[in-house]
């Protein structure tokens, strides 16, 4: 995309005035949003106001409508909930309502909203909009506001967020919350099945959503669950043998445990409510097991925002911004939400109509369309979940005679092991033999490999780490012995699963191919590293759970220093040569700084950041969070920069340093990395399954194309397969990273949100995008 980029400084709030409110349910990351548009409002030098308690703090006026400070922000980022409240308005939804609302905003100059709610809040704000010049008339006529007023404040300019754990606003991939109430969920499933196990218990878990089964499907894909019932999807007539004839076969298949996920607003195909209640019962009566319902309620909302949550938060409350200051009059009413990778701006109110139809559709009983107009993405985690959760029987799979092997390269991360299963399983659907090689190609050289079968991998996604054991070794040194061990196994595909040495690899048996006609096969390296550094793809399997690892800890550091005062830590963390995880963990934990290799800095910019750290202790906020990517320069090293930071801020600030460590590697994986490595690795293996059948020639598979060693990454808003071949361009070997890398965008927004003069250039948002209606073959091809 060569274009001019376009810079905001050109864009002034300078006599703008912007109000904030939160409406309707509350979700963690509000909070996030809510700091950033007010930093970023004050940063283009417009007043920012808080309202309070939503639109019945519009309407009281008063105190609830507050001009607000840089520091009227700090430390709510890691809060869940709202801090400026959120409350149901029944005045609000009359005229009379929105007329004093406009009398108050008028009264302080404030022509432009940001709101953070759900879709009724947001068709609430569009009306108002509708409205507002007949309400200013109205006001003039009373003589309430002068005839200059009613010219000034002519129109009303209106941005939605949508902050919603439910995820059932069409338009946009994640609300804000969503991620955090799946952390929630997960947090509980994960606990809950150890105890299950022990006593081989039945579990029924009754998750939140309202009319949307988002919730309960993913997370019902994150933890393997036996059974999910969702309003979009219901069961066929007879689901209650089926469920019961799944259930014993899990048992019979040694499995101690089944787990069953209800959403709240499950119904059966007759649109009559199937409740958690009803299916213990029934799993009690057929069949004698001793099961248990949980409820997992409000918790679901609370808690503190994970890094996902924060991250989008803030990029969606500077776009905001920016949409405010570009409105027109002829602008309509727009959502900032997000697609794939990409922050976009939708209209509004198609946004609504559409959200709307979802549940008209369901009420029809028309579930295909239903779950057609969720998105792409919903479709794709349902389409995943059937794929993986029901074994058909032997006798109906297809028989390919085809062997794929799937192994583990370089460091572990967490995910890994979903992809596995996810892998495992779809390839014995499509009726491949499947082998796992224990660790990496080392292990494949010894000949450690042996078939694995369907339940081998039950139980495999929440667990840390790599199960199959996993190494740095490349298969360079043991290119004989390897390809000996492809044909002793007859295997021909293989599936690589790990970081950058995983893709030198496969890049390794691509040039060998020449010399060893065992590796003219298919193969397919998936992404999964912590330091998320491989070309190919904007998000690598473990860089979310170690990036939650990160902000965790920052969040407990900055809590202690809230109670010294005037201190300054500094955070060392993991990467290798990448700054995502220290430039992520930085935006995330509400840092004052980040050094990262990709941009390079020296003593004068250390100098300006202990300044900067300097003046911020004369205001309230006496701590400062500084993170530092362990390779960023090889003379600043972490104990230099705490040396320098120490003696510079003598007097001023003391100073603390943290090395993270390999705690960045372990814990169990984040719901987003199991769903991550679960989808990608399942549609992986239908492109191994795909390539097999297209290079099946006389009796054997031979593949010597370059189309036949992909890399699948995620890019932009889409998942793709590139030739390793073709990515060596975009490689800087020597330091292992992408020469090119897309979270560099976002280092501007970092450095605005901690107060500092910077250029951030904005040529990709700034257009009004439609609401797109995808075909079922979209569905396949590209969205996560």
């Amino acid at each position: 995309m060569d274009h001019q980029p376009k810079f905001f400084e050109n864009l002034s709030g300078t006599g703008k005035a912007i109000g904030v409110l939160t409406s309707g349910g509350d979700a963690q990351g509000m909070n996030a949003a809510v700091r950033a548009v007010v930093r970023m409002g004050i940063y283009v030098k417009a007043k920012v106001y808080f309202v309070y308690e939503g639109y019945q703090g519009m309407v009281d006026g008063g105190d609830n409508i507050v001009e607000v400070s840089w520091e009227s922000v700090s430390s709510i980022l890691q809060v869940g909930g709202t801090v400026i409240g959120s409350a149901r308005c029944k005045s609000f939804r009359t005229r009379e309502g929105r007329l004093q609302a406009a009398y108050n905003l008028v009264q302080r100059g404030i022509t432009n909203l940001c709101v953070i709610g759900g879709d009724g809040s947001l068709t609430g704000a569009n009306l108002f909009r509708e409205e507002w010049s007949g309400l200013l008339e109205e006001l003039a006529q009373k003589g309430k506001i002068d005839e200059e007023a009613v010219k000034k404040y002519a129109y009303l300019n209106i941005v939605g967020m949508v902050g919603s754990i439910d995820n059932d606003f069409c338009g946009t991939d994640m609300t804000i919350g969503t991620d955090s109430a799946l952390h929630r969920i997960i947090e509980v499933v994960d606990a809950i099945m150890t105890t299950a196990q022990s006593h081989q218990r039945t579990f029924v878990l009754e998750v939140m959503g309202r009319h949307c089964g988002y919730l309960a499907l993913v997370s019902a894909l994150a933890c393997g669950a036996d059974w999910v019932f969702i309003p979009e999807y219901p069961p066929e007539e007879g689901w209650e043998d089926t469920m019961c004839v799944k259930l014993s076969e899990n048992r019979a298949r040694k499995k101690r445990l089944n787990i069953i996920i209800v959403a709240e607003g499950a119904i059966d195909c007759h649109n009559k409510p199937i409740t958690s209640e009803k299916v213990k019962d029934l799993v009690v009566q057929r069949l004698g097991f001793d099961t248990r319902v949980t409820i997992l309620g409000h918790v679901q909302r609370g808690g503190t925002p994970s890094a996902f949550d924060r991250i989008l938060a803030s990029r969606m409350g500077v776009e905001a911004v920016l949409a405010l200051l570009e409105a027109t009059p002829a602008t309509p009413a727009c959502v900032v939400s997000l697609s794939g990778n990409q922050a976009v701006r939708l209209p509004l109110m198609e946004c609504v109509q559409m959200t709307q139809e979802v549940q008209k559709a369901m009420d029809e009983g028309r579930f295909v369309e239903a779950v057609r107009l969720r998105g792409r993405s919903f479709e794709n985690n349902l389409n995943t979940y059937k794929l993986l959760s029901h074994k058909r029987p032997d006798a109906e799979l297809p028989k390919t005679n085809f062997n794929v092997a799937v192994l583990n390269v370089g460091a572990p991360a967490a995910g890994m092991n979903a992809a596995v299963r996810a892998a495992v399983r779809v390839g014995i659907t499509e009726g491949h033999k499947m082998f796992a090689v224990i660790d990496g190609f080392e292990g494949f050289a010894r000949g450690k490999i042996k078939e694995i079968s369907w339940g081998d991998v039950g139980g495999w996604t929440g667990q840390g780490g790599s199960i199959l054991g996993t190494k740095r070794t490349l298969p360079a040194k043991y290119l004989e012995k390897i390809a000996d061990q492809m044909r002793t196994n007859n295997i021909n595909a293989l599936m690589v699963i790990g970081g950058f040495e995983a893709y030198e690899s496969c890049l390794q048996l691509h040039e060998a191919r020449s010399r060893f006609e065992e590796f003219c096969v298919p193969i397919c390296v998936l992404p999964a590293t912590i330091s998320n550094n491989v070309p190919g793809t904007d998000f690598s399997i473990g860089a979310d759970t170690s990036l939650n690892a990160i902000v965790e800890t920052c969040d407990r550091i900055k809590q202690s220093a809230s109670g010294t005062k005037r201190r300054v830590f500094i955070i060392e963390t993991m990467g290798g040569y990448c700054g995502y995880l220290a430039n992520m963990g930085a935006l995330a934990a509400g840092a004052d700084a980040a050094y990262i290799f990709e941009e390079q800095f020296d003593i004068r910019e250390l100098q300006a950041n202990v300044e900067h750290l300097t003046e911020k202790m004369k205001t309230s906020i006496q701590r400062g969070l500084v993170l530092r990517n362990e390779n960023c320069n090889e003379n600043y090293t972490t104990d230099f920069i705490y040396q320098l930071y120490s003696e510079e801020g003598k007097g001023v600030f003391d100073c603390r340093k943290n090395v993270l460590g390999h705690m960045q590697q372990g814990g169990a994986p984040s719901p987003f990395d199991r769903n991550f490595g679960t989808k990608i690795s399942a549609k992986a293996m239908q492109w191994i399954s795909k390539k097999l059948k297209e290079t099946y020639r006389k009796g054997k598979v031979f593949a010597n194309t370059d189309d036949s060693v992909c890399l699948l990454g995620m890019r932009r808003r889409n998942l793709v397969f590139q030739p390793v071949a073709e990515l060596k361009t975009e490689t800087d070997f020597v330091h292992r990273i992408p020469k090119e890398q897309w979270w560099l965008k976002l280092r501007p927004l970092m450095k605005i949100l901690a107060k500092y003069k910077t250029s951030y250039d904005v040529s990709d948002s700034g257009q009004l995008e439609h609401v797109a209606m995808h075909s079922p073959k979209e569905a396949e091809t590209g969205a996560i």
